[in-house]
């Protein structure tokens, strides 16, 4: 669900970390899942979101368009889950807190945790933030830092790996 940050965004550019705690409210359960999701880790995913709030909180007066908000913020956060998936990302790792995804899915938390598990990170991103947070591929593009048309097809290879193994 998208909501106007203008007003929280343009006090909390000008130091009011009341505001900024408004925003944080707004967004860290997106943020969370998205991480934890991304990640495959209760740990690794508090840390990304952590350190994406205390980033946001040190530049948001940097924030030009406050109804950029969103992206913005998220933006960091794939910069964030990036890092870790490079510095600290093991196979070995399980995604095993439930979570509810922000859409309904035809199959059972556990079965889509398993199937997500056998996704390569930038795949599992790129889901979470489009189907399970409802971002368009243009806006995922300027998350990630790739072009839309690579996004979409990466986004339609994960969709068809899913729907064959969840049909197994």
């Amino acid at each position: 669900m998208k909501h106007d940050f203008t007003e929280d965004v343009r006090l909390a550019r000008n130091g009011d970390s009341a505001a900024f705690a408004r925003l944080y409210t707004l967004v860290y359960k997106d943020m969370y899942r998205i991480a934890l999701y991304s990640l495959r880790s209760t740990h690794d995913a508090c840390d990304a979101v952590s350190d994406t709030v205390l980033d946001a909180f040190c530049t948001i007066g940097k924030l030009k368009d406050e109804k950029a908000f969103r992206g913005w913020i998220m933006r960091i956060l794939s910069a964030k889950i990036k890092r870790k998936q490079r510095d600290y990302f093991t196979d070995t790792v399980e995604l095993t807190e439930d979570i509810e995804p922000a859409v309904d899915f035809d199959c059972e938390i556990s079965e889509l945790k398993h199937a997500m598990d056998n996704l390569e990170p930038r795949s599992r991103l790129i889901l979470s933030l489009t189907v399970l947070e409802g971002y368009s591929s243009g806006e995922v593009s300027e998350i990630i830092g790739v072009k839309a048309n690579t996004v979409r097809s990466i986004l339609a290879r994960t969709k068809k790996k899913l729907r064959l193994e969840l049909k197994t």
